[in-house]
């Protein structure tokens, strides 16, 4: 995989990710129900800021620790939402297909820690 392609790669899957939880928070902010809440704190708030700050830092190009800080922790949430909602002891929002959206965000995370480990990489050889 080229240097160009994974830096791609990482950013559509963050403006998808952003477009998701986007959608989710302004039906929070509409009803109140658009996702589940810790401390009345909407976890879907918390996903967009770990799209935003990652993306911010991806097309600054520096910054790793801080992308990878933010997907962690989304990430965390997505394995804690899914597991949740797999033994149903709580509730994602879903699709209109049905589909958890936690579920979703497990994968988008996974990707996204994934594809920057292998950009880091690609750059490391590009250099030597």
């Amino acid at each position: 995989m080229s240097k160009k392609i994974t830096y791609y790669s990482i950013l559509v899957v963050l403006i998808i990710g952003l477009f998701g939880a986007g959608i989710l928070v302004i039906e929070e902010f509409k009803t109140g129900e658009g996702c589940p809440k810790i401390m009345h704190i909407p976890m879907c708030l918390v996903v967009l800021i770990c799209f935003i700050i990652p993306l911010i830092a991806h097309l600054l190009k520096k910054y790793n620790s801080i992308y990878f800080l933010f997907t962690g922790l989304a990430f965390l949430i997505a394995i804690i939402a899914s597991v949740m909602q797999f033994k149903g002891l709580g509730e994602c929002p879903k699709l209109d297909n049905g589909i958890p959206m936690c579920y979703l965000s497990f994968v988008l995370f996974s990707i996204l820690i994934t594809l920057k480990i292998i950009l880091i990489n690609i750059s490391k050889i590009i250099k030597k």
